[in-house]
């Protein structure tokens, strides 16, 4: 199984702190059933922390014409709305709610060049909650697409989320499927597209990153 790199400090910590405190617990107080009990404890709490940062290949072929599911996750909400951080007109919102046990590694939906990205400090309020996108911490990228139209694409924390990572720097060149960021334990991912994207999904649907074509363009 292939990890992301954000996961190498948080799975070596992980792993010194359970040994230690196996070790620890075997010297003070040997008792067979509390050291196999804690032995087997330990191991499915190390295994879950490596599975949680578990990357996927998720190849694709790229498509100027698709915008691809940028995460994992269910589909909270298809809606018109206006975006008041950057475009200031209305968009069409696509959420993808990634809960704890989604692959978290977030993805460029399409490729292009980076024109804007800012962190946003905030709060932790329940990542389904409507007004998460604009309250909670979080994270803004956008990227024009070669047809010249612009996709907002904002990371969001959760309730349990406290680190938001993105990678995208203004002027670079996004490449469709390659790492946007990562979301540390349950997260959401909003799209924000043209009027007259197409698009292919629902509420309730799962989505996978890099698979499911959310919209195209017109």
């Amino acid at each position: 199984m292939k990890i992301h790199p954000e996961g190498y400090i948080i799975i070596l910590v992980a792993f010194l702190l359970l040994a230690g405190m196996n070790a620890a617990i075997r010297y003070f107080w040997p008792h067979q059933w509390l050291t196999i009990l804690l032995g087997i404890a330990s191991f499915v709490f190390f295994c879950t922390v490596v599975w949680f940062f578990r990357n996927p290949d998720r190849t694709l072929t790229p498509d100027d014409r698709q915008i691809f599911a940028p995460a994992d996750g269910k589909i909270v909400a298809v809606e018109e709305v206006d975006e008041p951080e950057y475009f200031h007109d209305r968009r069409i919102q696509v959420s993808i709610f990634m809960s704890p046990l989604n692959v978290h590694v977030n993805r460029y939906p399409v490729s292009g060049e980076v024109t804007y990205a800012k962190y946003h400090p905030g709060k932790y309020m329940v990542a389904w909650h409507p007004k998460s996108s604009l309250l909670n911490e979080r994270s803004t990228t956008v990227i024009k697409v070669p047809n010249g139209q612009e996709i907002l694409v904002r990371q969001i924390a959760g309730a349990v989320a406290r680190r938001i990572v993105t990678y995208s720097k203004p002027g670079e060149q996004a490449v469709q499927g390659a790492d946007l960021g990562f979301i540390k334990f349950g997260s959401r991912v909003d799209l924000f597209l043209p009027l007259d994207a197409k698009v292919n999904v629902q509420p309730e649907q799962v989505a996978k990153g890099n698979q499911t074509v959310i919209a195209t363009f017109e």
